[in-house]
């Protein structure tokens, strides 16, 4: 028996507005990342990498689907920071074969002080309640997980 294929239908307006006002949410935050990066002379692949790392080592094949490159990007962003100390690679402990890469405790404190400037959305967030910013969180993980 032969299936008909769906119709798909214009999203209406209000859709559209949402899908707007996120994609503007979205430029502002790689706007204000990439300015604070620079602030710590690093590029915004270089501080998402050692944003990762500051909460715990990972293996370079994990970090490049993380960040969704190739590994062979990852590895020049690691070489970059470790030669500024920022990163240092170390034996996984599970596995001696595999190379973790960790944030240093300079590293960490980079990354840190890159997270503490970003300024963007901390002041509109402030002047919500608690409730609606548990609402938003809320609607942003069910948003995720679809």
């Amino acid at each position: 028996m032969a299936t008909t294929p769906q119709k798909t239908h214009r999203p209406d307006e209000l859709t559209l507005e949402v899908v707007d006002l996120i994609g503007s949410v979205v430029a502002r935050y790689h706007e204000e990342y990439e300015e604070a990066a620079a602030e710590h002379a690093l590029t915004g692949a270089q501080a998402r990498l050692l944003s990762l790392l500051s909460l715990e080592p990972l293996p370079m094949r994990k970090l490049a689907q993380r960040l969704r490159c190739e590994p062979s990007n990852v590895t020049g962003i690691v070489d970059r920071l470790e030669s500024r100390g920022l990163v240092e690679r170390r034996p996984d402990p599970a596995d001696r074969r595999v190379k973790l890469a960790a944030a240093t405790e300079e590293g960490r404190r980079v990354a840190r002080s890159l997270r503490d400037s970003l300024r963007f959305a901390r002041e509109p967030l402030a002047g919500l309640s608690d409730q609606e910013r548990l609402a938003l969180r809320d609607l942003l993980r069910r948003m995720l997980d679809a």
